[in-house]
Order: C-alpha cells, then sequence, then structure tokens
C-alpha cells in the first residue's frame, strides 16, 4: 500500500477529518489531501516523524514496516553458523559419514552455490553453506586429489560470501584454505589467490602474494594465452591494483588495470573463466572503484562513462550491484546526492541483498540518507532498514 493511502486509513481509524489531521500538523488540508491520494510525496524524516506521532503509530508501521529489520539478525546466525562449519574438523578425527557425497553431485551443488552468488542471493547461501561444507570437508578426506578442484572451488566460494558480509578474518580463513587444497597445481593456486587478495585487501604486503600468481599464471606469450589464463592472471592484477589503490599508490593501481585491460581486450566480454567474470567492462569497474578510494571526481566520470558501455549486460547482477553501491560512494564525496540515491535505487532494484544483507550496502544507505537533500525513497529505505532513525 502507498504510503498516502496508508496515511488515510490510519487516519480514518483514528476518527479524524482531514482538517482536524492537517491541524494538528500545522499543514492545510489541501496538503493533506494530496499526500493522500499520492500527488505529493513525504519526503523529509521530521514529516514522516511528526505523521506517525499524530496518527500514534511507530514509523515502521507507516511505513508498511510493522517489525524490526530481521536482516542484521539472519546474517549474525548465519556467520555463526558458518564459523562453526570452518572449526569443524571431522575428517582429522575420523567421523566421515557413511554415505561420501558422489563427487559430481558435490561439483554440481558447489557450481550451483557459485551461481547464486553472482545473482547476489547470500541469505540462499548463509543457508546453505555450512552444509555444503561439511560434505565437501568429508569429500576431500575420503578422494582427496579427486575432490581438490571442488574443495579449492567451495572454499573460494566462501571467502568471496564472508567478503561481503564484513567478515574478513573469517574470510581470510576460508581462502588459507583454499589456497592449503591448491598446492602444487598453478591454475587452483591463481584461483584461490583471487579471494586471498579480496580478503587481505587492506594488507599492503598481499599485492605481492597476488603478482607472484598472477605472472605464475601468466602465458609467455598473451597472443597464444589461452582464455582461461589470461582471466586469471588478469583478474589477479585487477586484486593487486585494489591493494594498491587502497593503500595510497593511485599510479601502480594505474598500471596494473592498464596490463589488466590488455589482457581483457583478448579475453572479451560475456565470459566467466574460472569464475571471474573477468572483461574489459570488469576492468573499468575496478577502475571505477580503485578511484573512488582517492579521486571520486575521477571515480564519477569514469563510472558515467562505463554505463554507456554495452558490455555493461555482460556483468553478473552481484558486479553490477556492488559497482552502483561503489559509485554511490563517489558521487556522495562530489555532493551528487540526488546521484548517489538514485544509483543505490537502482542497486537495490538489481540485488535487494547487496543494500539489505551487506553491510557496506546499508551503511552507504545510512550515509546518503544522512545528507542534505537526500531523496526520500532513501530516506524511506534507510528507515525500513533500520539504519536511520525518524
Amino acid at each position: 500500500m502507498p504510503i498516502g493511502r496508508r496515511v488515510a486509513y490510519l487516519r480514518v481509524r483514528r476518527r479524524m477529518s482531514q482538517q482536524s489531521f492537517a491541524d494538528r500538523l500545522g499543514k492545510s488540508k489541501s496538503w493533506v489531501d494530496k499526500v493522500e491520494r499520492g500527488v505529493r510525496s513525504l519526503e523529509r524524516v521530521s514529516t514522516i516523524r511528526d505523521i506517525a506521532a499524530v496518527l500514534r503509530v511507530d514509523v515502521s508501521t507507516l511505513l508498511g514496516r510493522d517489525a524490526q529489520p530481521a536482516e542484521p539478525v539472519a546474517r549474525s546466525e548465519g556467520v555463526a553458523r558458518i564459523r562453526a562449519a570452518l572449526s569443524t574438523y571431522d575428517a582429522a578425527l575420523g567421523r566421515l559419514a557413511r554415505r561420501e557425497p558422489a563427487s559430481n553431485e558435490l561439483a554440481g551443488a558447489v557450481a550451483h552455490a557459485w551461481t547464486s552468488y553472482q545473482h547476489a542471493r547470500y541469505p540462499y547461501l548463509i543457508e546453505q553453506l555450512p552444509s555444503l561444507l561439511a560434505d565437501v570437508q568429508r569429500a576431500h578426506a575420503h578422494e582427496p586429489e579427486v575432490a581438490r578442484g571442488t574443495v579449492v572451488e567451495a572454499y573460494r566460494l566462501t571467502a568471496a560470501l564472508l567478503v561481503k558480509l564484513d567478515e574478513p578474518g573469517l574470510a581470510w580463513l576460508a581462502a588459507d584454505r583454499a589456497m592449503s587444497a591448491a598446492t602444487g597445481d598453478r591454475v587452483l593456486v591463481a584461483c584461490a589467490a583471487i579471494q586471498l587478495g579480496q580478503a587481505l585487501r587492506a594488507t599492503p604486503r598481499a599485492r605481492s602474494i597476488l603478482l607472484a600468481a598472477a605472472y605464475r599464471i601468466a602465458p609467455r606469450d598473451f597472443d597464444t594465452g589461452t582464455p582461461e589464463e589470461l582471466s586469471l592472471c588478469g583478474s589477479l592484477l585487477v586484486q593487486a591494483a585494489l591493494v594498491a589503490g587502497r593503500s595510497g599508490d593511485e599510479r601502480g593501481a594505474a598500471e596494473l588495470l592498464d596490463e589488466a585491460a590488455e589482457l581483457a581486450a583478448r579475453v572479451g566480454e560475456g565470459h566467466d573463466h574460472h569464475r571471474t567474470g573477468f572483461g574489459p567492462t570488469a576492468v573499468e569497474v575496478a577502475r571505477v572503484a580503485a578511484a573512488a578510494a582517492g579521486d571520486a571526481g575521477e571515480a564519477v566520470l569514469r563510472h558515467e562513462k562505463m554505463m554507456t558501455r554495452s558490455g555493461w549486460r555482460w556483468l553478473s547482477v552481484e558486479q553490477r550491484a556492488a559497482h552502483l553501491i561503489d559509485a554511490a560512494c563517489a558521487y556522495l564525496h562530489v555532493d551528487e546526492v540526488g546521484k548517489a540515491g538514485h544509483a543505490l535505487t537502482q542497486a537495490d532494484h538489481i540485488a535487494p541483498a547487496e543494500i539489505r544483507h551487506r553491510p557496506t550496502g546499508r551503511e552507504m544507505v545510512a550515509q546518503v540518507a544522512r545528507a542534505p537533500g537526500a531523496p526520500a525513497t532513501i530516506t524511506q529505505l534507510a528507515i525500513t532498514l533500520g539504519v536511520l532513525r525518524p
């Protein structure tokens, strides 16, 4: 129900005429009538608060949310279950199941989980990962070599999700497990190193680890390299560039991204070799993220130019929504509050979990909602999420 109709319904239940309701608010009867018909929007938090006070209801009720948001609670409980799964050593203690999952079945389950991640279905993954990790650990103990690739992919996925949930310590543990399982296989090591870089992005020395993995997987001649090798090498260069940008080395970040762009041009758009989603537009997304850490104005210009690229549609749902949050941050830093709100609204439409379950998304909604001139849609979303008190 639109908020105007909800105001009208609650007003009638309180047996107030439009005139008496308007008098209590200090508004005109015409103003009330326009709000109830949806002709006039409610843009100010203070106005929404005053209406709720006159109607004697909570703001959440007025906005159509009768209960406090459950997302943070569910996320916390889910992370606790994932932590417990990572802390279980049934194989080492000889507690193996009577029937181990078939390798092909387990590989299919991990592939499906990766697809869910790329579609930003984080609540589903939070629920499914603990049991999936248990199956992966048992399979690895039963068939170490056969299941090794699946083990690496499962821990990579776990690390990627935990980075989204702002759990860098646990993410590092999962990425480290992936690296350990990958030892001896340069392709699997390169795969695992991508998530290790994500988990350690705030650690400058991660750059050397990423570059070592990148140059180990890089073909001697880019023109003869396979798309898989180029995608892994390029993705590692992107992660190294983001570490450099985070530490303030803008020149180093730019050079690494230029090198990654050369590889991306050879790979082309619309591919997802080894779950990298690597391509020319993915490199441009990384340029925006790297610029946002230092030069917000440049980040905005790059974002607006990138949005005209046809390659935007080839990015995964997760990549697009995450980029829009980065763009909102850049817009906010150059005082383009309306555009920041629009970017967040787009992200919420594309992948609600990026906004509602990812701490970074929730915090960005709160920051934009607190800024002068914040769009009403973002203000209402912030109140609904419980990140802004009316």
